[in-house]
This record gives C-alpha cells, structure tokens and sequence, in this order.
C-alpha cells in the first residue's frame, strides 16, 4: 500500500533529522543548545502530550504541556488586521472591548502600492498588535494568484503575479516575525476559487506549478523565513492540500527546506495517517465538538499504537512546533515582544497604505484634483460613500478602532468652506451569509427615487463625486462573484449624473475587478480607491483634494468583460464534476492579454499621477552574459510636472525564439520611485540570468536557453518605454 511505502520511507529518515537539528533558511535551528532542548522536551513527553500540541483544544488554541513549561498556542485571524476575539469553543465574539485593532486595505490594495516598505511597514504593526493581543500566530498573508475575476477571496490575495506577490509576502513576513509572531502563509495550494473550496481537484501542468502558483510561496520560506504554512481545503491532483505527499514531502520539505509548522485551514484534515506521514502538523477547525475525535488527537495515539505512524513522525511534529515557539520566544517571555495597540503610528500606517495604493485609471482633462477652494458646492453620491467595510468578508473581518468613510472625511475636511450635497444614489440590497449562494441575489434591481434624487443634486453642484463599487456580500470568502458588473443599477446611475453633470468623478471601491466598460466613455475620471481600511475617507479625500498625488498600479489585469479572462475564455471555472483544469497554463494574467493581443479596459502595472513622469537612458551593463551571470540595468526617471508624486519602473522580460511558448513578456524587477517636480533619479535594477528559465518538463528542471533576450522598461504592462536587447551565452 502507499501508506505503508511512506511510512517505511519516513522511518528510515525521520530520527536522524530530527537528532541531527534541521538547517533551514527560515528557522534558526543551527543552534546546538535550542535543538538539545527540543530533543530533550520530546524525550520526556508522554504520547499523549505530544498528540496534543498536534491539533486544537478550542476554536483557535491548541494546548501546552505545563509540566514541561510548554505554553498554551494562540493563533488569530489577521492578514490585514487583528481580528476581534471568538469564544474559545463557538465562533460568536467574545465580546470583548479592548480588542479594537488597525484595520489595513487588503492584500489587493498592499499590492497596488508596489511598494514592499509599506509591506514591511504593516508587517511591524500586525506584530505589535498581535502581542498585545498575546497572540503568537497571525494567519496570513495570503498569496493565492488571482486567476479569475470572480474570486471572492481576490480582495485578501495580492496579485496575478508570482513576482509582485514575492516581494511584498516576503517583506511583510518578515516584518511580522521580528515582533515574535509566527506568519502563517495561505493557502498551501492552489486555492484560486471558493465554489467548491473543500472538494475541488485542482489539474495543472508541472510548469504552471512551478512558474505562477509556486514562487510565492518559495519566496515567503526560502526569503522571507515563514514559520508556518496553511495548508488549503482543496484537492490538488487528486489529494487533498493537507495530506498531499508530492506538495508536503518533496516540494516543502525538501526542496524548499521548510522546518516549519504545516497546519490545516479550519476543518481541511480529511484522514490521520495519511495526513500524519505526509507531513501535516498540526490540525484546526475539525468539526467534531470532542477535541479527543479529532483526526490527530486520540486517532494518532491509535495509529501510532498500532504501528501505522511511526513514533519518529510524531516527534517530527512536535520538534517543528517546539522549533516555532522558540523561535518566537514563547519559552522567554521576559525578552519576549510585548506589543502596542492602536498607536498614532499604527493609524498613519493604514493611512499610507491607503493613499499608495489607490489607483487612477482615468483622468480626461485634469479634472483632478478638485480645488475645493475654487468651488463653492460638491455632490457626494453612492452608499459607498457612507459604507463601512472593514467588517466584512467573513476571516478577514476587523473590529477597527474607527472607520472613517469618505463622506465623513470630505465634510470634516472642505465643508466649512464647501457645500457638499448628498444623496445615496444606489442602496445595499443583497445579504451575504457564509455557507449560502444566495449572498449575491437582488443586486440588479434599478431604484430610479434614489436615481432621481442624485440627478437632483449633480444638477445642484459644480463637481459630481459618486462612490461605487462592491461590498463584502461580493468581496468574500466562501463565496465566489456571480459576474464583475457593478450592483444595485450603479451603470444606470451613473449614466443618469454624469448626463446631468458632465463634471463627474467616479471612485471605485472593490477589492477585485469589475467591469467599467459602461462607465469609461461617461465620466471623465475614475479613481480606484479599494477597501481602504480604517483611514479610507481620509485618504481618498487627500487624492481627490491633491494633497497627494495617486501612485497604486493595478496588481491585475481589468479585462473588458469576463470572456477576456483566460479562465473564462477557455471555459474553465469553476470546473466540472468536481475538478478544474488550469488550461490556460502559464498565461494567467497579463501574460495571456499581452500574449493573445487581447486589448483590457486597463493592463496590469497601469496607474496614472497628476504629475507626469519620463523614463529614459535605459541601459544594460553588458550585451551578452553567462547564465550564472546576473543582469544590472539602469534608467533616469523624471518628474515632468508641477506637483511631486511616484512612479514605478517596472522591468519585463521577453524571450523571442524558445522551444516552448513563452508569454509575450514577464515582470522581472520594479521600484517605487518618489520624485519632487523637476527632479531626477538614476534608477538601478538586478535581475539573476537563471531568473529568466522557464521550466522544462522534460527535463524537470529549470532551463535557460542560450539565445536573445530583450529586457523592456516601462510604466505598466503595456507601456514600454525602452527596450534592449541582451545575449545569454
């Protein structure tokens, strides 16, 4: 059987790991004295103490050993937040009042600021308040690729590309750990879609694995140095994430090095010895009340008594766990991180977030920034205007200290000085509700009394402002999108103001894309402001006033419609019967539109300023390299307008003439770079020649082919400033 192949294998090799310390990037277990102490607390463990540090004793603890000074573990949800408290043996809040938390923009809107400072900067504040909350694990970042539109857990997600989400999971990662709490990476793998999350069998070519859905995660261990890794609720080529031998064994453990924890997401353990000898360690969320059923608790002491898991596995498990906690100095808490909650630094945190990673994707006529000085009225339309969001989408839910929304910030801002008329325009008539597909019903109807009245107001006003967008009955988990239209008439209402009002502006807030088709040729400006966390209404009304200047770059591509998509293109979401086929390959993305010259409403890397930026002296230090040779490439970037602002250069790479298909270009390398009018910077950037493989099937390994390359600088995807051309030898 191949249960007892593993187990004879595992046999064989798990004593003298363990014995022998476990040399990884990401843990420090070269220390003698920290690796004899781990060896020492398992020797003196009971099996029955080991067995439970393997799985949880509520909704979010698992327990410690007291005799042997092992503390109790406390993992939260947080990939932008702290959340609020849940009773220990039910999912209701606990009720507590001292749980307020920063509420950040989510993994999108992160992505949008291409800035990994601001990674790192975040990173720090989730450490601080997850101390102070006396956590030791954070359940986050998650880095799943967005592979479809429709999503519902895109907003959480960061980007369709392996590279932007490499750089800032691994800043952000490694931010977080420097406060003594444990990153948890997620979800280990291919968790591209909520319809059928706990029963999909996801299919993809070896080099779709290892090209788009791998790096991430590589980067998050290897660079970044996660502690523990989440294992997802579906299956991936015909077993499930969590007791996946080919993802667990050989790719974490061995080829990435991982000596770190494997833990289910809640209620993912489908077996115990095979999830035992494949390598998960510690199980969460099982749905059985008893705590002693579930599948690594009195089941393992059986399978072990019974000679099904070796005892060395489960002393496997329990070294990687000790090796966590030590390294998070849970067994020192007197130099132990002590954390702060809610600090003005913490709040100017959100805010820069915020500010950087809103997106403007259309500005006709400069008619931003609005000088609220020079008019004297503003309509303010949209139930985004006065929405709070950052309670919503269900894990990733906040407790925030505040919410300050738009129409807050724009009256406490401008409106001494400024008549500012609201009017709802559109109003909420879905309701979500986890585990139900009936969240995203009643969202097309048309309520023309609320049309009417804001045509009433845009008419009244010299600027119009509506704030549309998607709400946490769209942006979620559990649940996927049904389409990428705007709900509630948000088309029709539009189309109705900007007809009475040619001065209209349109903020987008979403976490994901949507389709603006009906809306670019109406409105002269378009402001992508995402769910902007707990300083939202500040931040949009410093970039709609000017006071700052937009620099976010879509982390996606915006398609036309939905059939641009290539997962929609070739017919292959949510999949059939159970199981999905990733046809589309390595061309997820902009790789797809850029390599099927398929024009989107707007490419990935776009972003617009109110300033203007030239790029140019785009150069490379050689002509031709060895392909253990690494590329150095400069260019000078201006600031060409009259306000300071950001760009971001962003570095692709095309290989002409392979022997397998190649996307029209891949992101290579970017920086954010900050720019006073006039001013000028020489920008450097570095690119490793065997960064430019693709991976051979054949051969099963990494390939750079000798030949041309050529190396494009520019501003976003499909904005190429410059390019060279390059021989690898």
């Amino acid at each position: 059987m191949e249960i007892k192949r593993i187990a004879r294998q595992l046999v064989l090799g798990l004593t003298g790991l363990l014995i022998g310390g476990m040399a990884s990037a990401q843990l420090p277990v070269n220390d003698s004295k920290r690796e004899e102490k781990i060896r020492s607390l398992v020797r003196r463990m009971t099996l029955a103490e080991k067995v439970s540090l393997l799985h949880g004793n509520s909704k979010f603890y698992v327990s410690g050993v007291a005799r042997l000074g092992i503390p109790e573990w406390a993992l939260s949800d947080g990939p932008h937040g702290v959340r609020a408290e849940i009773n220990r043996h039910d999912w209701a809040y606990a009720g507590w009042t001292n749980d307020s938390a920063t509420c950040f923009p989510p993994g999108t809107a992160l992505a949008a600021t291409w800035n990994p400072k601001l990674a790192y900067e975040r990173g720090i504040v989730l450490g601080e308040e997850a101390r102070y909350r006396k956590k030791d694990i954070l359940l986050g970042p998650g880095i799943n690729i967005i592979r479809s539109p429709l999503c519902g857990r895109n907003f959480e997600y960061m980007s369709e590309d392996p590279l932007l989400i490499s750089k800032m999971s691994v800043a952000y990662i490694r931010a977080l750990q420097s406060k003594d709490v444990a990153a948890s990476v997620k979800h280990w793998l291919a968790n591209n879609q909520e319809t059928h999350r706990d029963s999909v069998d996801v299919h993809m070519s070896e080099r779709a694995l290892r090209e788009i859905y791998l790096p991430g995660f590589k980067a998050s261990v290897t660079e970044g140095g996660a502690y523990t890794v989440m294992a997802a609720y579906n299956k991936f080529r015909g077993d499930w994430c969590s007791e996946n031998e080919y993802l667990n064994r050989e790719i974490l453990r061995k080829e990435f090095g991982f000596k770190g924890v494997l833990m289910t997401d809640w209620a993912a353990a489908h077996s115990t010895v095979k999830a035992a000898l494949t390598g998960l360690d510690l199980e969460m969320g099982t749905d059985k009340k008893d705590y002693d059923e579930w599948y690594f608790a009195d089941p393992l002491i059986s399978a072990v008594k019974e000679g099904k898991v070796p005892v060395a596995v489960v002393d496997e498990k329990v070294a990687n766990i000790l090796r966590v906690m030590m390294a998070t100095r849970m067994f020192d808490e007197g130099k132990r991180e002590k954390g702060k909650m809610n600090t003005p630094q913490h709040q100017q945190a959100a805010y820069n977030d915020a500010v950087e990673a809103a997106v403007l994707l259309q500005n006709n006529g400069n008619i931003l920034p609005v000088d609220f000085k020079k008019i004297k009225s503003v309509a303010i339309i949209g139930d985004n205007a006065t929405r709070r969001h950052c309670d919503g989408g269900l894990s990733s839910e906040i407790k925030a200290l505040y919410e300050i929304t738009p129409l807050e910030a724009i009256r406490k801002k401008f409106g001494a000085d400024v008549k500012i008329n609201f009017a709802r325009g559109y109003e909420k008539q879905s309701s979500f509700k986890e585990g139900s597909n009936t969240g995203q019903t009643n969202v097309n109807k048309v309520d023309w009394k609320l049309i009417d009245e804001a045509v009433k107001v845009a008419k009244e006003s010299e600027v119009v402002i509506v704030f549309g967008g998607l709400n946490h009955d769209f942006d979620t988990e559990s649940s996927d999108k049904q389409n990428m239209d705007l709900p509630y008439g948000q088309d029709v209402l539009i189309r109705e103001v900007a007809k009475a009002n040619p001065n209209t502006v349109v903020v987008i807030i979403a976490g994901s894309p949507v389709k603006l088709s009906g809306i670019v040729q109406r409105v002269p400006a378009i402001l992508w402001s995402w769910f902007g966390g707990m300083e939202a209404g500040n931040a949009v009304a410093d970039l709609l006033s000017g006071k700052v200047s937009p620099s976010g770059k879509l982390p996606f591509t915006l398609p036309v419609s939905l059939d641009q998509s290539p997962a929609h293109a070739l017919g292959n979401f949510p999949g059939r019967e159970l199981s999905v086929n990733y046809e589309e390959d390595i061309l997820v993305g902009y790789r797809w539109f850029d390599t099927k010259k398929i024009v989107p409403q707007f490419p990935f890397g776009y972003g617009l300023s109110y300033t203007g930026f030239s790029i140019s002296n785009f150069s490379a230090d050689k002509t031709s390299y060895g392909k253990d040779e690494t590329i150095h490439v400069k260019c000078t970037i201006t600031n060409t307008g009259s306000r300071e602002g950001a760009e971001v250069v962003q570095l692709y790479v095309s290989d002409p003439q392979c022997s397998v298909l190649r996307p029209e270009k891949e992101l290579k390398a970017f920086e954010k770079v900050f720019l006073q009018p006039g001013e000028t910077k020489t920008v450097e950037l570095v690119v490793k020649v065997a960064d430019l493989a693709f991976y051979d099937e054949a051969k099963k390994s990494w390939n750079v082919e000798a030949g041309d390359f050529v190396l494009h600088i520019g501003n976003s995807s499909r904005n190429i400033s410059s390019s060279v051309n390059i021989l690898v030898k």
